[in-house]
């Protein structure tokens, strides 16, 4: 906008970007048992989540172009898709009841358990590699990724409804690993995550 002689201000486009959260997802319908306080907190954590991750996921050597509307979709690489995942996998955990979560006895992992495995392990190299390259745009995608193959987990995957006991448990400590690793790979974006959503 510079370039056409008009500033964005910040304060305002972080209030647009937060009217705009609010507004998709009083459409989604799920915060009926949310007060007005936690809607609001909601709405600010998925707005600026949203204006942060989106300007974070791209390397900090390229352009980029930022669109509000697009920025906040809670589909595809977007700061809300992976706000709502976390949101997902914390759900998960509460409805099991387990506190105790723990790995039992000799398993065989599927394809998609493999995948989220795979991806968690790799996270402290990525952390490692956005360091030394000063590119905050790794963990973004990273992070996105790990949302991504966690949602093909969870859709390919029965976890609440295992009659296996020792497959159950198994399933809730990656959704429990998963969100962990959220939760501590947005924190370094400077990005909050809802437990709720």
């Amino acid at each position: 906008k510079s370039r056409e002689g008009t500033v964005v201000d910040a304060d305002d486009l972080m209030q647009n970007m937060i009217a705009i959260a609010a507004e998709n997802t009083r459409q989604m319908g799920k915060i009926d048992d949310f007060s007005q306080e936690e809607f609001e907190k909601l709405s600010s954590m998925i707005g600026l989540g949203a204006l942060k991750y989106f300007i974070l996921k791209v390397d900090p050597k390229k352009n980029m172009l930022f669109n509000p509307e697009e920025s906040i979709d809670f589909n595809g690489n977007t700061g809300p898709f992976i706000q709502y995942t976390h949101a997902r996998a914390c759900s998960i955990i509460r409805k099991s009841g387990n506190s105790e979560l723990k790995l039992e006895g000799d398993i065989t992992f599927n394809e998609k358990e493999l995948e989220v495995i795979k991806t968690l392990h790799s996270f402290s190299a990525v952390v490692q590699q956005a360091g030394k390259t000063y590119s905050p745009a790794l963990i973004a995608n990273y992070v996105y990724e790990l949302a991504k193959n966690f949602n093909t987990f969870y859709q390919d995957t029965p976890i609440l409804k295992e009659e296996d006991e020792k497959l159950k448990n198994m399933r809730l400590c990656l959704t429990y690993f998963t969100a962990n690793t959220i939760k501590i790979a947005m924190s370094l974006l400077g990005i909050q995550v809802p437990e709720r959503m």
